[in-house]
């Protein structure tokens, strides 16, 4: 007789942006208990979970556009309010649920999902965790998240930061799982493209990876446009990319108040100076220079040992989140690229963020797939949600972000909390985008414009 097929695992990623459904959804994947997607491929059985994604309704809900470019697909989608993917998660049956969310949403569903499995003798297993890089907030954001049953850390490091914050406040710490950025891979540096070579070899190629909200004012982000126009105009044998997250109007993780598209306008930019949108993987396959300021994008290229620098040009700040990259060997100012400086990583830095560039990567989820597994066949099922605050431990903190999701400080849905049975009707929708679309508006022109002549 055949080998009986072994049961896909049911996992619910629930996300609040673009960035944190592609984390999610990605992280999912890594983590399902059972075979391996390597070892089911040779097997010829199907792999993979079967995933259920929910979008949490919000500024940063993500367009069907951003979906479309972060590439990971999902058995359904639907978008959801707070109320109502707690009642989801009441009927439905899932043997994981991964919350990407930002700290606050995190700690909303933990209390709501507490009050929502009372009675139940089975729950899923309960993941979250960050992103890409933790520079700020750390003690604010890990303790939003404690009360999942695992606390994903994107690196060595992280993780050992973490559990020192929860048994700093007299936390479990048990929690904190070392894994690494579900999103890299892709094929290895080759090296430098010769650009005297002949016709239909692309030219070297410098990529700058912009962020939504650093920096944040208009002097410098009209800086950094200029010296990488710059650039451009000094090295018409490159190709010199501006990779952007999102078009004018889309939000993502972070909110985006003077975006590169619309500073770029004033400047008349080379021929080889080019704006991109898409999957930063498939940006990065052409990458011989990666470029940033802090962002995620600079683990992704030094995992694939793509050149990489982390800009100092606004000095080494907490607030642009470059001084994590201290004693990385990438930091580098604008002046030095232009004089042909290349950074080299330092492989002990790189060995403890989660990069893996040493061929590790495969082995990266083992701990997170075994912990889960064992949660899974806990005699008795999971014991209830614990986090850490309560409304007896931070009486003045927690119900204001219960209330944001139209929870009680039990976590009971308020009355007259946003959910409805069935998708919106036409009139809603029309409603609905308009006031994103005022939101937006008022983020982008309105605030910048109070925000001056509050300077003056």
């Amino acid at each position: 007789m055949p080998a009986s097929t072994p049961k896909r695992p049911r996992i619910a990623v629930l996300a609040d942006s673009d960035t944190r459904w592609k984390w999610g959804a990605l992280t999912a994947h890594r983590i399902a208990p059972g075979p391996s997607m390597e070892t089911g491929a040779r097997e010829g059985a199907q792999v993979g979970p079967l995933l259920d994604g929910f979008l949490l309704r919000g500024r940063a809900t993500p367009t069907p556009r951003q979906l479309r470019e972060v590439g990971v697909r999902a058995d359904s989608l639907r978008e959801v309010t707070a109320v109502e993917f707690l009642r989801a998660m009441a009927e439905e049956s899932y043997d994981v649920l991964v919350l990407s969310l930002v700290g606050g949403g995190v700690q909303a569903m933990l209390h709501g999902l507490k009050r929502a499995w009372e009675g139940r003798t089975s729950r899923p297993v309960v993941v979250t965790g960050y992103v890409g890089v933790v520079y700020e907030k750390l003690a604010d954001g890990l303790l939003l998240r404690h009360g999942a049953d695992l606390v994903l850390a994107n690196s060595r490091q992280d993780a050992d930061r973490f559990r020192a914050v929860y048994e700093g406040v007299g936390a479990d710490a048990s929690s904190v799982t070392e894994v690494a950025l579900p999103f890299l891979g892709g094929a290895p540096y080759a090296g430098e493209h010769d650009p005297s070579a002949k016709q239909g070899r692309r030219p070297y190629t410098v990529v700058f990876a912009a962020q939504p909200s650093v920096p944040e004012s208009r002097k410098d982000r009209t800086y950094l446009l200029n010296r990488l126009v710059e650039h451009a105009r000094r090295h018409p044998e490159r190709e010199v990319l501006l990779k952007l997250r999102s078009k004018p109007g889309e939000h993502t993780t972070h909110i985006e108040e003077l975006p590169y598209q619309k500073l770029v306008q004033r400047l008349d930019p080379p021929a080889n100076f080019r704006l991109v949108y898409g999957n930063m993987g498939e940006v990065l396959d052409r990458t011989d220079l990666l470029v940033t300021v802090s962002s995620t994008a600079a683990l992704e290229s030094l995992h694939r040992r793509i050149p990489t620098v982390v800009l100092t040009d606004l000095g080494i700040r907490e607030s642009l989140g470059n001084h994590h990259f201290v004693g990385s060997g990438c930091l580098a100012s604008w002046d030095q690229l232009d004089a042909g400086h290349r950074p080299v990583p330092d492989e002990e830095w790189v060995s403890r963020q989660g990069v893996a560039a040493d061929g590790t990567y495969d082995s990266a989820f083992d701990a997170a797939r075994e912990r889960i597994a064992k949660l899974l066949d806990r005699p008795g099922g999971l014991p209830p949600l614990t986090p850490y605050y309560t409304p007896v431990t931070a009486p003045g903190y927690l119900p204001g972000i219960l209330a944001r999701h139209h929870l009680g400080p039990d976590g009971t849905p308020l009355p007259g909390a946003p959910a409805a049975d069935k998708e919106p009707g036409p009139v809603r929708q029309i409603v609905r985008r308009a006031a994103r679309g005022a939101y937006r508006h008022g983020v982008q022109r309105v605030a910048p414009v109070i925000r001056r002549m509050g300077e003056l």
